[in-house]
């Protein structure tokens, strides 16, 4: 009886747990005002919106896209401090990201938990440079933020290549092992969505705006699109913020525009990054490779996720924005190359299953008519508008909720109000939150790089997130077999009930991350995931634009 009763009641906490997108359309439609509007569907706007519901704000959140589907869904996987920054003398930033670190382990166990790194010593000033910068951070996050998730230690060889069992041994001297914590950065996107959806805001994939509203030279509101019908709907808001990413001066000329100013000086300029996927037989272990000093001076990764390894970064330059932009022969061949400098199985570009490329929204400082905030770190910025638009640019995931309590400072100070009453003062668990999976995440052992017989990735619950609703979702399979494994007819269907999952990039992309870790296999997959969808949804589940993007994120044989 006990087990019936907490299967009714996690039935029903599904239920009402739901982000059904029409009918929020429909109540949008209905009740067109809104205490905030927020532009954008990425890290920085769902942090906005889950801390204006906390407040006790009517907020709807418009994305032109899918949840995530920008720069969002394309990290490193990491929840980290920034120990570079410690060298530059930015404690205070450094604390600040820690604290953030641990907030987010608490809030959301199911998707992200601690992990350790190792920082192979090839010179013995590098044990001592490295090893007491890294005992600085183990500080900060212990005493200055109040939660350390591990001691950081000295390595000898041997230890360090049973740490890093595919890290060529040669000139190897020892390591230094220190702890951080990784993620699901899209579906930390679903679970924050689906929280302050659950709270009572509105939140909307495929709703472009394509317009702002002004009365009397002050922003009031914007124009929304129904991306899925065409459809349009003016909302009226006491304050919009624009958090669209690499995307927010097209907003920021959106607001110049309709009040017949000239395009302001872009706040943002693009930089890339490129990540690799291979298989864990590169980099077999559960510590994560950190490369402090690559030839060019840059980081090197390698870390386990999903049962596959993410070799990166890249930070290259570019003057554009493209929704899918490409890496280049260079920097493939960069990742390439400074990889087989420190693994024993060099990895070449057959064995690379998925290539993907996010974009930094690197700040410009403001100029023109617009005056900053006083920022919470450096990493961010908030600008308002003459016209009232508040604008948040850079930071990253770590720090998304710090970002979006200056940006509610300043919407405060600058006279807004949420008209419902005060929420709770606490931080909100997101939904999926299981309590017994908390200590797992912050102090039980970290996930493993295992892969099953066929040595394709588990993608089973960690990997797509359903934490404490994982028997509701499994549910939906009806017992028919997995698709693969890791992946059964519930995650789809549930992913388009529950999650606005729309087109076959929407579940194999985010809601689940197949085209990240394995493009081929997202490709096998996708007709029978379409097939659901189709049946789910009604809409087009845009099949052959999907297998189209899987071509991309594969990376070609060189000519």
């Amino acid at each position: 009886m006990g087990v019936a009763r907490r299967d009714q009641r996690g039935a029903q906490r599904l239920g009402r747990q739901t982000m059904n997108r029409q009918a929020m359309w429909d109540q949008l439609v209905a009740q067109p005002e809104v205490d905030l509007a927020v532009v954008g569907g990425g890290a920085s706007g769902l942090g906005v919106a889950l801390e204006a519901v906390r407040q006790g704000a009517r907020v709807a959140l418009f994305e032109s896209h899918d949840l995530a589907s920008g720069t969002s869904s394309r990290s490193t996987k990491l929840l980290h401090g920034g120990v570079r920054y410690l060298a530059q003398g930015h404690w205070p930033l450094v604390r600040e990201a820690l604290a953030e670190r641990s907030a987010i382990l608490r809030m959301a166990p199911h998707v992200a938990q601690r992990l350790p790194f190792v920082v192979p010593v090839y010179r013995e000033w590098e044990r001592w440079f490295y090893g007491l910068g890294l005992l600085a951070y183990d500080g900060l996050a212990t005493w200055g933020a109040g939660q350390g998730l591990g001691r950081t230690a000295w390595l000898g060889r041997n230890e360090t290549l049973r740490c890093l069992p595919g890290l060529k041994p040669e000139g190897l001297r020892g390591g230094i092992r220190y702890w951080d914590a990784q993620f699901d950065d899209a579906r930390l996107a679903v679970a924050v969505a689906r929280t302050v959806v659950a709270r009572g805001g509105i939140v909307l994939n495929r709703a472009p705006v394509v317009a702002l509203q002004h009365t009397e030279g002050r922003l009031s509101g914007v124009v929304v699109r129904n991306g899925l019908t065409g459809d349009t709907v003016a909302v009226r808001a006491a304050a919009v913020v624009n958090a669209a990413g690499v995307w927010v001066d097209a907003v920021r000329a959106l607001d110049e525009a309709a009040r017949g100013d000239a395009p302001p000086a872009a706040l943002v300029t693009p930089s890339q990054g490129v990540h690799l996927v291979v298989d864990a037989l590169h980099c077999p272990g559960h510590h994560a490779l950190l490369v402090p000093r690559t030839r060019d001076g840059r980081v090197l990764f390698a870390v386990p996720w999903h049962g596959k390894v993410l070799l990166g970064t890249t930070d290259t330059p570019r003057p554009d924005c493209p929704r899918e932009p490409a890496a280049t022969p260079q920097e493939v061949a960069f990742l390439l190359e400074e990889s087989a400098r420190v693994l024993r199985q060099p990895v070449h570009r057959s064995a690379v299953r998925s290539v993907w490329v996010g974009l930094r929204p690197l700040v410009r400082p403001p100029s023109g008519g617009e005056a900053a905030t006083a920022q919470v770190s450096r990493e961010h910025v908030v600008v308002r508008s003459a016209s009232g638009l508040v604008t948040v640019a850079g930071g990253k995931w770590t720090t998304f909720l710090a970002m979006a309590r200056d940006v509610m400072a300043h919407c405060r100070a600058g006279g807004w109000r949420p008209s419902g009453a005060r929420a709770p003062a606490h931080r909100p668990n997101l939904q999926g939150h299981d309590p017994g999976a908390f200590d797992a995440a912050l102090w039980g052992a970290p996930p493993s790089n295992a892969t099953d017989a066929s040595g394709c990735a588990g993608l089973q619950d960690a990997a797509t997130g359903w934490g404490s609703e994982v028997a509701q979702v499994r549910a939906l399979d009806g017992g028919r077999p997995e698709l693969a494994p890791g992946l059964g007819e519930g995650d789809v269907r549930h992913a388009a009930r529950f999650e606005m999952a729309v087109t076959v990039e929407d579940v194999l992309a985010r809601r689940t991350r197949w085209l990240f870790l394995d493009a081929a296999a997202a490709a096998r997959l996708a007709p029978a995931v379409a097939a659901l969808l189709a049946e789910e949804t009604g809409q087009d589940p845009e099949l052959a634009a999907f297998l189209a993007l899987c071509e991309r994120y594969r990376l070609q044989p060189s000519a």
